[in-house]
C-alpha cells in the first residue's frame, strides 16, 4: 500500500481572502486598489527622480557603456552617514520636477506687455481718470472735454461746419411719415369749444326745458344709486358667503357655530402623533412589454379610425362646395354690412365727444348737470345763485374732445402724522410767583 504524502512543515499555502462584491455599494467597499496606488507611487518617484517617466525615455537616454571610465564618480556618490539627520536628508533630495510658480513670466507675455503702444496707453488712463502727463510734464485734467474714453476725433457736426446756409430756399425734402390705419377720434369729434347750455338752466327757463332738464338729473341720480346698491349687494353676498364657508368649516370639526374652540393641548397632540401613519400610496406597476404593445396597437387603430372619417367627412362635402361658397359668401357680406353699421355707428357717437367712454384704464366724466329746482328759481336776474364751475366745465370739456387724457382724481393726501401739543412745567406751576 502505498504511504501519504507527509504534510509540509510550513501548512498549505494561505488562501486570499475575498469579501463579497456583490452590488456597487459591496464593491466599493470591498475593493482592493492596493496594487493600483502602488503603482501609481512608483511613477511619482520616477518623475521625481528623473523628471519623466522612463517608459517614455528611449534606450540610448536610459543605459550608456562605459570603456574608459571615470574617477569624478567615486567622489559625487553620496555617502551613508550615521550622523546625518533624517530630516537632512530628505531636505537633502532634490526632485527633477521643476517647482510651480504662482505667476507665469514666459517670454510671450513680456512681448505682449511691451507691445502696448503710447496712444492706447493714453486712453487707457483717460478710461480710468488717472494723471497722465502732457507736453512739458504738465498733468493733464481728465473732467475737461474730449478727454474722456473716445478718440479725439472731429464730429460730423464739426466736419460739416460752414457748409449749410440759414437763408437759402432749397429746403431740404423730409421723409414721408406713414400714417396709421385707423382713424384719429379728434378727426370726428365736432363737439364745439363752449358748447351752448341747456335751455333749462336759465334764470327764468320754459316750462317744458326746465322739466326735460331735472328729469334728465333725476335718471342720472337714479343710475348713481342704482349702481351703488348693486356694488352694497355684492359685498353683503361676500361676506354671506364667508360667514356660510365658516360656518361648513366649524360643523366639520363638530364644534356649534359661534362657539370658540380651546387650543390642542398637548396629550392631545402626542395621542395624533401616536395615531397610525396613513397607508403609503402604491405606485403603478410597470407595464410588461406585451401590455405596452397592446396599448400601442390600441393608439394606432384609434387614429386609423378618425383619419378615415375625417376622410369621409371631406369626401362628403365635396358636392356641396358651391352651396358652402354661396353660404361663405352670403356670410362675408353680412359681417361687412355689420361692421359699416357699427363704424357708422361709432362715428356719429364720436360726434358728440367722448363722454362715457373708457380710453384705457379710465372713463372720460361726462360732467354734472347743473339744474335748480322750481322753488330755487328766481324771478329776476339780480337774485340769481352762481351755479357750476367754468373751470371744471372747460377741462372735462378739453378731455371728452381729446385733447387732455383722461386720468383717476388725484386728491390731496392728509399728513400721516398728527402735530403733538406738549404743556411746559413751568405753565402748571402757575401758583408759584417767579
Amino acid at each position: 500500500a502505498k504511504q501519504k504524502a507527509a504534510s509540509s512543515a510550513y501548512g498549505a499555502p494561505a488562501q486570499r481572502t475575498q469579501s463579497s462584491r456583490k452590488g456597487k455599494r459591496a464593491w466599493r467597499k470591498n475593493v482592493d486598489i492596493e496594487p493600483v496606488e502602488e503603482g501609481l507611487e512608483g511613477l511619482r518617484a520616477e518623475e521625481r527622480v528623473t523628471g519623466t517617466f522612463l517608459q517614455n525615455k528611449k534606450d540610448d537616454e536610459l543605459f550608456q557603456v562605459d570603456v574608459q571610465g571615470d574617477d569624478e564618480v567615486r567622489r559625487t556618490l553620496p555617502k551613508f552617514s550615521e550622523r546625518v539627520l533624517t530630516s537632512t536628508k530628505i531636505l537633502s533630495e532634490r526632485s527633477a520636477v521643476p517647482a510651480v510658480f504662482s505667476r507665469t513670466t514666459s517670454s510671450t507675455k513680456l512681448e505682449k506687455r511691451k507691445a502696448v503702444s503710447h496712444e492706447d496707453k493714453s486712453r487707457l488712463l483717460r478710461m480710468s481718470k488717472r494723471l497722465r502727463k502732457g507736453p512739458f510734464n504738465a498733468y493733464v485734467d481728465p473732467d475737461q472735454v474730449g478727454e474722456g474714453s473716445a478718440l479725439l476725433e472731429l464730429s460730423e457736426a464739426a466736419k460739416k461746419a460752414g457748409t449749410y446756409d440759414v437763408w437759402s430756399e432749397d429746403v431740404p425734402e423730409r421723409p414721408n411719415v406713414k400714417a396709421p390705419q385707423t382713424d384719429n377720434p379728434r378727426t370726428h369729434i365736432a363737439l364745439p369749444a363752449v358748447p351752448s347750455p341747456h335751455e333749462g338752466t336759465s334764470y327764468n327757463p320754459p316750462l317744458t326745458a326746465h322739466q326735460q332738464l331735472l328729469r334728465a338729473a333725476h335718471e342720472k341720480e337714479e343710475q348713481k344709486l342704482k349702481s351703488a346698491e348693486e356694488v352694497e349687494q355684492l359685498k353683503k353676498k361676500l361676506d354671506q358667503a364667508r360667514a356660510t364657508a365658516a360656518a361648513e368649516a366649524a360643523a366639520a370639526q363638530g364644534v356649534a357655530p359661534g362657539m370658540k374652540v380651546d387650543e390642542p393641548v398637548e396629550d392631545q397632540a402626542e395621542e395624533a402623533e401616536s395615531a397610525d401613519p396613513p397607508p403609503p400610496k402604491k405606485m403603478p406597476a410597470r407595464k410588461t412589454k406585451q401590455q405596452r404593445r397592446k396599448a400601442e396597437r390600441l393608439r394606432a387603430e384609434k387614429r386609423a379610425l378618425a383619419e378615415k372619417a375625417a376622410r369621409k367627412r371631406m369626401l362628403a362635402t365635396v358636392d356641396s362646395a358651391k352651396a358652402l361658397r354661396k353660404a361663405i359668401a352670403r356670410n362675408l357680406a353680412t359681417r361687412e354690412r355689420l361692421r359699416a353699421q357699427r363704424q357708422a355707428a361709432l362715428q356719429e357717437k364720436l360726434k358728440s365727444g367722448l363722454a362715457g367712454q373708457r380710453i384705457g384704464k379710465h372713463v372720460v366724466p361726462e360732467g354734472e348737470i347743473d339744474v335748480q329746482l322750481g322753488e330755487e328759481l328766481s324771478e329776476s336776474l339780480r337774485g340769481l345763485k352762481p351755479e357750476g364751475n367754468l373751470f371744471r366745465d372747460r377741462f372735462l370739456n378739453m378731455q371728452q374732445r381729446a385733447l387732455i387724457e383722461p386720468h383717476a382724481p388725484n386728491p390731496a393726501k392728509k399728513p400721516r402724522r398728527k402735530t403733538k401739543e406738549y404743556e411746559k412745567h413751568s405753565y402748571k406751576r402757575f401758583d408759584r410767583g417767579f
